[in-house]
């Protein structure tokens, strides 16, 4: 801990020391051990990095075969694994048949602007007001939220920010110089929100109609998370190009990726297909990797258990709200992806502290700190989700208590 202090971020030691993290050990399942032994119910899944909890033993072993093989490839050979995980996503991914591999979130957003852009040449791009798209230079342009933004001016120009779930504004926004509209099927960092129905399909009707690209991230909505394959399906939408990273890695390695259909990848990649490459993406480590993940989803039906335990959760978490009506502003989510906004800022700091000190890791949403966010593996239980409703609770109570004696 005092190295992060000397050699790492200061004001992160800081942070992390507040709310109660010790050291990492090692992982298995729902589990996280620390430097003592001390075990924490990890409701957070790495903001939604575990999808399959920890050392899935099926991509843990995976992972040794390809490191017994070949982890990294040369880049001037045809890839096998590659190939088929490029070809498994085609066939799960809605609407969507070539895939450019890479190592993160970011990345894949990067690519997929740059694949915007390169379709007409047009130089606007239409994002959200609160959402989270990355934050290197490109996706960082994309990400509404002026506190990650303004410290890099200028960013690249003629990004636009429109609020999440108003088909009005982004209707007056879209015209014909718009490359694209990106956009989360459900947005993160922004705080846990799921449009309407109706939202996303209006979103595509006026991308149409100005022959502008709809990216879906799916960068955290993607494989289960939200009860559903991706958060796409919930509204029946398909893009013209899909971001995707955090559970690719099966939590074991870092994966990403961006897909496209056959229109997007010819005028984008057609005359020059070595346009947009990357040294690392596309490894035989992390593509082995990723298509056990997806066999696993599918096999063991964790989408189907995301539902599920996620009703349960926001059953509960729901009831807690109606016993500190004064302290929760609202408990919304779907699948294992939930969020719970308090009332005044600073509170969800407070009650992240009090659920570490019960063994229950929890964080908020990065642009939106009154929301913790509730992220754990699709693999847990109805029992495991009602330890975390008791500790909730018992650290909602705990934070009012002292706020109630500090405010008199």
């Amino acid at each position: 801990m005092q190295k992060y202090v000397d050699y790492v971020n200061p004001g992160l030691a800081k942070l992390m020391s507040f709310a109660g993290y010790g050291v990492e050990d090692h992982a298995e399942g729902c589990y996280i051990y620390d430097h003592s032994g001390r075990r924490f119910l990890d409701c957070l899944g790495g903001y939604g990095v575990f999808s399959l909890g920890h050392r899935n033993p099926k991509v843990v072993e995976a992972a040794k075969k390809a490191l017994d093989n070949m982890p990294l490839s040369s880049k001037v050979f045809f890839g096998q694994a590659y190939a088929d995980l490029a070809e498994k996503l085609a066939q799960i991914v809605p609407g969507m048949q070539f895939t450019f591999m890479c190592n993160s979130g970011t990345e894949a957003v990067e690519g997929a602007l740059k694949a915007a852009k390169m379709f007409d040449h047009r130089p606007k791009v239409i994002s959200t007001v609160g959402g989270f798209h990355g934050k290197s230079m490109g996706s960082l342009s994309a990400t509404g939220k002026d506190k990650y933004r303004e410290p890099f001016y200028p960013l690249i120009p003629q990004f636009d920010f429109v609020p999440f779930n108003d088909v009005d504004a982004l209707n007056a926004a879209v015209d014909d110089h718009t490359a694209a509209v990106i956009v989360e099927p459900v947005q993160g960092e922004g705080g846990i929100h799921v449009p309407n129905l109706g939202y996303l399909p209006k979103v595509k009707e006026i991308c149409q109609k100005h022959a502008a690209l709809l990216i879906l991230d799916e960068v955290q909505t993607g494989f289960g998370r939200t009860g559903k394959m991706f958060g796409m399906e919930h509204s029946g939408v398909t893009a013209d190009i899909v971001t995707l990273a955090k559970s690719l890695g099966g939590g074991v390695v870092p994966a990403g990726a961006f897909m496209g259909t056959p229109e997007v990848w010819e005028r984008a990649f057609g005359e020059n297909p070595i346009l947009h490459t990357s040294t690392f993406g596309g490894n035989p480590l992390a593509c082995s990797v990723a298509l056990v993940m997806i066999e696993v989803t599918e096999e063991e039906g964790l989408v189907e258990n995301s539902r599920v335990v996620g009703e349960h959760l926001i059953a509960g978490l729901r009831a807690i709200q109606k016993e500190f009506p004064e302290m929760i502003a609202g408990v919304r989510g779907v699948g294992l992806m939930i969020g719970v906004e308090f009332a005044m800022d600073d509170i969800g700091e407070l009650c992240i502290a009090s659920m570490v000190k019960r063994d229950v890791v929890a964080a908020y949403t990065l642009n939106n700190p009154r929301v913790i966010r509730f992220e754990p593996p699709l693999i847990m239980t109805a029992d495991q989700a009602d330890t975390v409703v008791e500790v909730f609770r018992e650290s909602v109570e705990e934070t009012s208590e002292l706020l109630a004696a500090v405010l008199g």
